[in-house]
């Protein structure tokens, strides 16, 4: 499975709505697992995020279908990286020239 790390915003939607936000993410981890993904670790963050997000997702066109999910409902702004393992980074390593 595809790691993603999404660093996240609310918009002034999902300020005034603070208090579904627990219901929402609630909705989102299922929508995750019923699309074959898993969120391993959220956050809420002091900073430049409001939210930090770890999930796996079965590959990149499943984790795009979750992040245009999310921004449709106008209440959070992502920033995602692909994430690789330490595993997954040591074969990318032998596979340098």
């Amino acid at each position: 499975m595809a790691t993603y790390v999404m660093l996240m915003n609310l918009t002034q939607k999902g300020v005034e709505n603070i208090k579904d936000a627990p219901a929402q993410l609630e909705a989102v981890t299922k929508a995750l697992e019923a699309a074959g993904g898993k969120l391993k670790a959220f956050y809420l963050t002091m900073g430049p995020y409001d939210y930090v997000v770890i999930a796996e997702g079965p590959d990149d066109k499943t984790a795009m279908v979750q992040l245009l999910g999310l921004a449709a409902a106008g209440r959070v702004r992502t920033t995602t990286l692909k994430a690789f393992t330490r595993e997954e980074f040591g074969e990318i390593l032998k596979m340098l020239p």
